[in-house]
């Protein structure tokens, strides 16, 4: 079993940065894919992006890409999530996600933490 913990979410003005965090216990991360989603009001839950155990393949939604930035560090148990140039229509719950496997792919995934929230003002 893995739980994962997120943290970091806030309130922002478009245009602005916030990095989330998300920390893992019960098992290491090694071999674990990781990715990120969110949830809009209103809307399904949408993968943001997700990175492979070694950190050496990412994968982005196109409405993110050049704009967030996933990475890992597995000695810290730890995935994060830099996100820039946030718009308003990156509010929503922000979700840590793990899978066991080697490609990084949009889903399914085993084990969710409880999600952050991120509002982007305009």
């Amino acid at each position: 079993q893995v739980q994962l913990v997120e943290s970091g979410g806030g309130l922002v003005q478009a245009g602005g940065s916030l990095r989330l965090s998300c920390g893992a216990s019960g098992r290491a991360l090694t071999r674990l894919v990781m990715g990120w989603f969110r949830q809009a009001q209103g809307k399904e839950r949408e993968f943001v992006a997700g990175i492979s155990w070694t950190g050496g393949s990412t994968r982005y939604a196109d409405s993110v890409k050049g704009r967030f930035t996933i990475s890992r560090d597995n000695a810290k148990n730890t995935v994060y999530l830099q996100m820039n140039s946030l718009k308003p229509e990156d509010t929503g719950v922000y979700y840590c996600a793990a899978r066991s496997g080697v490609s990084v792919t949009t889903g399914p995934y085993d084990y969710w933490g409880q999600g952050t929230q991120v509002t982007v003002s305009s």
